[in-house]
């Protein structure tokens, strides 16, 4: 009973702290106690999202990583990270995004529990290469959020629509470098993930991870030639809001792609 209570506590504290950065924007009255209020909130909510998974994650013999218990923990450690980072960037703009999706998995979590049981003890070099793994996926996808929106930021500047949202926003410059460094922390980190990886890969093949490898190559090449652009010709605006969706959408069809075919398609 207690998970359910808390499953259903950490739903409605995320919507509660979206609902709270987004009222005075809908309002069009400053509140600075907005921020502040709402990152309180999601703070609780992304501990009691913790303690949640913690229970329905770790189980004898391993980690549990059934789809929908993936899907929650990765909307996790987004949330935690975003929290986190806003404490001294002008990030609190991914609530929109990161928040409610952080809502949605931990509800999808509680309706439709998985078991996919991921055995331990393969060494600490597979252990390493989890949290390595786990970190980029998420710094990634924080970075694709911050593309999302800096492009809506763009779309309205352009039409010189000023008002409501885009005035809540950091300056433009300020959120494309802030993308541009989420993206180079991703890159460093699945860099690192994908290193530790191929020391303790024994199968390729049987191990289901030949499609999850090359796509992650794919995502890691993708956000090298973005940073590579910025560094060499500047790359910015719409350029490096595609070329961070790009690799974003690789890197999520390497793991969850994979993992919706093998556990919710075929059954494995």
């Amino acid at each position: 009973m207690l998970p359910v209570v808390f499953s259903v506590s950490t739903v409605l504290l995320y919507l509660a702290a979206t609902a709270r950065l987004a009222v005075p924007i809908v309002k069009g009255v400053p509140d600075p106690r907005a921020k502040p209020q709402a990152l309180a909130l999601a703070a609780l909510a992304v501990v009691l999202h913790g303690v949640v998974l913690s229970q329905a994650v770790f189980v004898p013999g391993g980690l549990n990583l059934g789809f929908f218990y993936a899907a929650s923990l990765f909307a996790w450690v987004i949330s935690a990270i975003v929290v986190i980072a806003s404490l001294g960037q002008p990030l609190e703009n991914l609530f929109f995004l990161s928040l409610p999706l952080a809502a949605t998995s931990a509800a999808l979590a509680l309706a439709f529990p998985s078991s996919r049981v991921i055995a331990l003890g393969r060494g600490f070099g597979f252990e390493i290469h989890l949290v390595l793994a786990v970190i980029a996926y998420a710094l990634v996808s924080v970075a694709a959020v911050q593309a999302v929106v800096l492009a809506f930021q763009e779309h309205q500047l352009r039409r010189r629509r000023l008002g409501g949202a885009v005035r809540a926003l950091p300056p433009l410059q300020t959120m494309e470098t802030l993308l541009f460094q989420l993206i180079a922390a991703g890159f460093f980190m699945l860099t690192m993930a994908i290193v530790s990886g191929a020391m303790f890969v024994e199968d390729l093949f049987g191990q289901h991870l030949a499609h999850k490898t090359v796509l992650s190559v794919i995502a890691w090449v993708i956000l090298g030639i973005l940073l590579w652009g910025r560094w060499r010709f500047g790359w910015r605006g719409r350029v490096a809001i595609r070329w961070s969706l790009g690799g974003f959408f690789a890197l999520m069809l390497a793991y969850f792609g994979s993992k919706f075919v093998l556990e919710l398609v075929l059954k494995r």
